[in-house]
């Protein structure tokens, strides 16, 4: 634990002069899909607790996530309800992976817990494969690169449904933040669901605006990892699509082989600050102001 905390400081943390890093976790994300909800909360409850008491007096610039184990939604509201009054942890997370897509009303309690607690509702790449869901429609992939370039599939199916289901009329103020799942994607789906809604308005009356719209207002995604184009122009005119001087948040994804650093990252120069710093201000409140250079 020191040396991995010591490896970060030098090789991310000081590096990069990283002003707040929130920790996502890795294995504890993957309960998400284990068959037995009771063990699974009981896991990412026994998670939470060694992150706070373990990780985040190392540094003042590490917040922790309030993993949850989704499948009983009343127990990952009650983990929520549980932790959420901790000014280090800076957003509720969950695996990508899920036995329905996240909009759904199953999930609901889970977002009313996080609007009472005033924290973002993130999900993380993973949950995928092996025993756990298909990570790709319409069956299992046979290649590791295959499968990596494209594991996004999962999060256009989440994206549509917190949309369609009005989570974000039922809660307006709830951030929705979509990590390390790509972003060239994002601007198609939004035109597909615009044209869509606008044809078939009356199967969801409880929306006021377009999908693109509450995107806009509630839908954050990671930078991590960025798709590198041979031409870097055609990728700024995508992130320009999706208004993404405002939506995209920097993640390193440290300390993956894959992972993004601060200095080589692939965005127009004039929305670095915000990028790197004002949009996580916007999103995670218990950010320390001060310290805010940077977030990852």
């Amino acid at each position: 634990e020191a040396d991995n905390y010591l490896i970060m400081k030098e090789k991310h943390l000081d590096k990069y002069n990283i002003g707040v890093a929130i920790l996502t976790g890795d294995e504890p994300i993957e309960a998400s899909t284990l068959a037995n909800p009771y063990y699974a909360s009981a896991l990412v409850s026994a998670y939470n607790d060694y992150q706070i008491n373990e990780w985040l007096p190392k540094d003042s610039r590490l917040m922790g996530s309030i993993v949850i184990a989704p499948q009983d939604p009343r127990l990952a509201a009650a983990e929520i309800r549980r932790l959420g009054a901790h000014p280090r942890m800076a957003q509720v997370l969950a695996s990508q992976g899920s036995v329905r897509p996240y909009g759904d009303p199953f999930y609901h309690p889970i977002f009313e817990a996080c609007a009472e607690v005033g924290l973002p509702f993130a999900i993380h790449l993973g949950g995928h494969g092996g025993i756990n869901w298909n990570a790709v429609a319409p069956a299992p992939t046979t290649f590791f690169w295959e499968t990596h370039a494209i594991l996004h599939m999962s999060a256009m199916s989440h994206v549509a449904s917190m949309i369609a289901h009005g989570v974000f009329e039922k809660w307006p103020d709830l951030y929705f933040v979509v990590i390390e799942c790509g972003i060239a994607w994002v601007p198609s789906v939004l035109w597909r669901l615009d044209a869509d809604y606008k044809a078939l308005r009356k199967e969801t009356p409880w929306l006021k605006m377009l999908p693109s719209e509450y995107c806009r207002r509630n839908i954050r995604f990671s930078t991590q990892p960025l798709e590198q184009p041979p031409n870097v122009k055609h990728l700024w005119a995508i992130l320009e699509a999706m208004d993404g001087e405002n939506t995209l948040l920097f993640a390193s994804d440290y300390p993956h082989w894959d992972y993004d650093d601060v200095n080589t990252l692939h965005i127009p120069p004039e929305w670095r600050g915000k990028v790197l710093g004002q949009n996580a201000l916007d999103v995670y409140k218990r950010i320390p102001r001060p310290q805010a250079a940077a977030a990852a």
